[in-house]
This record gives structure tokens, sequence and C-alpha cells, in this order.
């Protein structure tokens, strides 16, 4: 049994993301170092380092004369958001899949293996939510659409904070985990068509879910 080291920087991000997440810490809500640090028992520089990751998850915004506050999760933007992903993917997925080879293929393989094993993890929401990325990713390349794939890099980067929410508050990863591998069935037997329908339904699926869970939380 391998055990995971964790920094105490880790050990903060995590509890800091979860709080966001589970709104025990609602957004707009200043996040005071010194108060964070006396709750989790450690000094003030891993909450500063652990704001500063937050920050780069879109979970945390830094503002003049306020410092850190949680960011407001827009069950809007998540419509915006996963809309594009899905139109924008789908797309790639459509171009990519008669070009896929034996090798590229095996490597999104490679990366379903890790994502189960992720999902054995502590860390599930970050480690998974990389490797979500990354396979998605993979499937894609062979598109070669750089400029398109660019835009879906960047839309799934700011769709991260609303894919951790999924994965946390709504067991994203037991639906999504079977959805890959049937996905990833489908693009291996080159059936472009309903390799597509089933991207599409889980992309927009997703979306659903996440939107329902930030209107909740609104509301709370």
């Amino acid at each position: 049994m391998v055990v995971e080291y964790k920094t105490r920087t880790q050990v903060v991000v995590e509890a800091i993301r979860e709080k966001i997440l589970t709104g025990a810490i609602k957004a707009g809500e200043p996040l005071r170092q010194a108060a964070l640090a006396e709750e989790l028992n450690v000094s003030r520089i891993p909450v500063r380092e652990a704001l500063l990751q937050l920050e780069a998850e879109g979970l945390v915004e830094f503002e003049a004369h306020k410092g850190a506050t949680a960011t407001k999760l827009s069950a809007e933007q998540v419509t915006e958001l996963f809309e594009l992903r899905a139109l924008l993917e789908c797309e790639l997925l459509r171009l990519a899949i008669p070009k896929l080879t034996d090798a590229e293929l095996a490597i999104s393989e490679s990366l379903l293996q890790q994502m189960s094993q992720a999902y054995q993890a502590s860390d599930t929401s970050g480690g998974w939510s990389e490797l979500n990325s990354r396979f998605h990713m993979s499937l894609y390349r062979a598109a070669n659409r750089p400029l398109t794939l660019e835009i879906v890099q960047n839309l799934n980067s700011n769709s991260d904070r609303y894919i951790r929410v999924h994965l946390m508050l709504a067991g994203g990863v037991k639906k999504a985990g079977p959805e890959h591998s049937q996905l990833l069935t489908l693009v291996r037997q080159q059936q472009t068509e309903q390799a597509c329908k089933l991207l599409q339904q889980h992309i927009l699926g997703a979306a659903a879910e996440i939107k329902a869970l930030v209107t909740k939380l609104d509301a709370e």
C-alpha cells in the first residue's frame, strides 16, 4: 500500500476548497488568513500559498482593500461554458476519430486507468479533475485543429471549479467513469455519430447536475 505524503499547503488547500464547494464558506465571504491558520492549526504561510493555488482554480479572488474572498459560482456561467464545450468538443471528436492511431488510443486507455486509481485516492477532486481534462484532450488532438483545441483547453480550465463541485457533491465520478469507457469504445470502433452523441450527453448532463447544485447552494 502506497502512503501518499501531503504538504501542509496541500492539506490546507483541500480543507478550504471543500469549505467553498460545500457552501460552508459563502460566495463573497472574506478568507482571513489569521483565522484560517488558527482554525487549521498551521502558520499563515501555507494558508497564503493555499489561497494563491485556489485563486488559480477560480475558487478564490483577491480584491483591493478586501483581500481574498470566495468567488461566486454562477449557474448562468455553467450554461455558457458547457454549451460551448459540447459544441466545440463534439466537432473536434468528429474530426479526430478517423485519424486516431493505436498509440494515441493506448494513451487514452492509460488515462482512464489512472482516473480509476485517482478515484480511490483522498484528493479525488484535484487528481481526477486533471486526468479528466487530459483524457478528453487525448481524444481531440488528432483533429489537427490547434486553435480550436486551445479554446477548448481554456474552456476546460474555466470549467474546472464546476467539475470539482460535480465530483465532490454529486458523485460525478461514478457516472463519468462508465461514460468515458463507453466513449472510448465507440471511438475505437469509429462509430463517429454515436460517439459524438454520447459526448454531448456527457457534457450537457454534467452541466444540468452542476446547475442544480449551484442553484441549491445559492438558496442556502
